[in-house]
């Protein structure tokens, strides 16, 4: 068992996370082993709730990395936290269009509930909070994610009493997406590639997903064709 996994998880912990390691890089050609990297680290946060020097260290060695390489892209996926999240990481949205529909002042109610600032952790380690460029989710802006799971279509005082149920232990349910909401290490697990069974609950697209596609149907119109000659 490699030493980077005996010196920093205890013996089960080591040898599920070495099965999982098999199992990602089983997906990608022995010359392209490195494709495994993004979601051998999301594997670590499911673990650890972050990409730990321990991590990097495991990275690294099953694939035949540097740390710095590993680091490198630890560091340049907003994705990868660098220090325990929370059980539940809140991001709130405060790019172009969340701000103009309220993200700011969002932002700022749920910062003052939890006295917390972006990238930081609840001393009890249940919330930590993210100002967000983008949710990639305007047609429902102002956006709220919490564990990368979306809350549409918030106000201060909704993402408030989100704020409140998830410090009282009661959950939530997002708007889009699985019926319950996993936890934060839950749901990276998921992006490491491991189904949780909950890929087909709850509603996907919604009316402003679609509505533009509609629209163009009813229209006859269509993306211009591209001339290869």
């Amino acid at each position: 068992m490699p030493a980077a996994l005996t010196a920093a998880w205890d013996e089960g912990v080591a040898a599920q996370l070495l099965a999982d390691i098999e199992a990602i890089k089983s997906r990608y050609p022995a010359e392209h082993q490195r494709s495994a990297l993004i979601p051998m680290l999301h594997l670590i946060q499911s673990v650890d709730g972050y990409v730990s020097p321990a991590g990097i260290a495991l990275c690294a060695e099953e694939l035949g990395l540097t740390r710095s390489e590993v680091s490198a892209v630890a560091t340049f996926y907003s994705q990868f936290r660098r220090h325990p999240a929370g059980e539940y990481h809140v991001g709130v949205c405060t790019n172009a269009l969340c701000a103009v529909m309220g993200g700011d002042e969002i932002w700022e109610a749920v910062s003052a509930r939890t006295g917390l600032g972006s990238d930081e952790t609840s001393e009890d380690g249940r919330i930590s909070l993210e100002r967000i460029e983008c949710n990639a989710a305007c047609d429902y802006a102002p956006i709220v994610m919490v564990n990368w799971e979306f809350f549409d279509n918030q106000t201060p005082a909704s993402a408030v009493a989100l704020i409140d149920a998830l410090e009282g232990g009661e959950g939530a349910r997002p708007t889009r997406g699985p019926d319950a909401l996993p936890t934060f290490r839950a749901n990276e697990r998921v992006l490491a590639g491991f189904e949780d069974g909950h890929a087909d609950e709850g509603p996907s697209a919604g009316e402003p997903s679609l509505l533009g596609r509609r629209i163009a149907a009813a229209n006859g119109w269509t993306s211009p064709k591209e001339d290869t000659k």
